[in-house]
């Protein structure tokens, strides 16, 4: 048959990849400028037993993944671009092997001891990381507990100075109070005595004089 001109060309790049016991994926390119609107996938098994063909059409993607494989077998696919017209000739023939339930499981070997390892190093980083982390924290909040001693000494310090000023001009002006109140109280007021010096008078009346004069002199 003559292929149709608008039929898109076969895929390329066709590679197999995460290959596992019972599964592996295909993936492909498409020449850009081409509508392609599915793709078909034929597998087979290379000694004859089984053969698969996958179609899926409306889709965009570039990749399948293979289900339900063979343990340790050999495959070979091949991969067919479907278009608005048709599908397109299939690609180059590609051969692949599944791994076996060993290969995808660690045995309980050096494999398995070496993966004990690896986690074991990994929880000793961690731990160590944490460790660093608490003493750095514990040094900061000792750093800020010595600060705030420090303050609280120095604000201390300085009042119990101001105390000493304070107390201090207080006694100063206190001592010289003693000599003066002293002397304040050492000076007496003298008595004042008035000396009335009395003429004799004849013939005074005795409403004139005081009464101790009168008796000195008779009027």
């Amino acid at each position: 048959c003559l292929a149709h001109p608008d039929r898109p060309p076969s895929p390329v790049n066709v590679t197999v990849t995460q290959l596992k016991a019972n599964s592996a994926t295909v993936s492909w390119d498409v020449p850009e400028g081409d509508v392609v609107i599915g793709y078909a996938i034929l597998q087979q098994r290379q000694d004859g037993q089984m053969q698969r063909f996958i179609r899926e059409v409306n889709t965009t993607n570039r990749a399948c993944v293979l289900w339900d494989l063979a343990e340790d077998a050999d495959y070979i696919i091949q991969v067919q671009s479907i278009g608005l017209y048709g599908e397109s000739q299939a690609s180059k023939r590609v051969h692949f092997r599944t791994l076996k339930e060993t290969d995808r499981l660690p045995s309980n070997s050096s494999n398995q001891g070496d993966i004990t390892m690896e986690g074991l190093d990994k929880d000793r980083q961690l731990q160590t990381g944490e460790i660093i982390i608490i003493v750095a924290v514990l040094l900061m909040w000792a750093a800020v507990i010595a600060l705030f001693c420090r303050q609280y000494d120095i604000i201390k310090d300085n009042d119990s100075n101001n105390n000493k000023e304070k107390t201090k001009p207080s006694s100063e002006h206190s001592t010289p109070e003693r000599p003066s109140g002293g002397l304040l109280r050492s000076k007496k007021k003298s008595p004042s005595v008035n000396i009335i010096e009395v003429a004799p008078v004849w013939g005074c009346a005795r409403s004139q004089l005081p009464s101790h004069a009168c008796r000195a002199w008779p009027c």
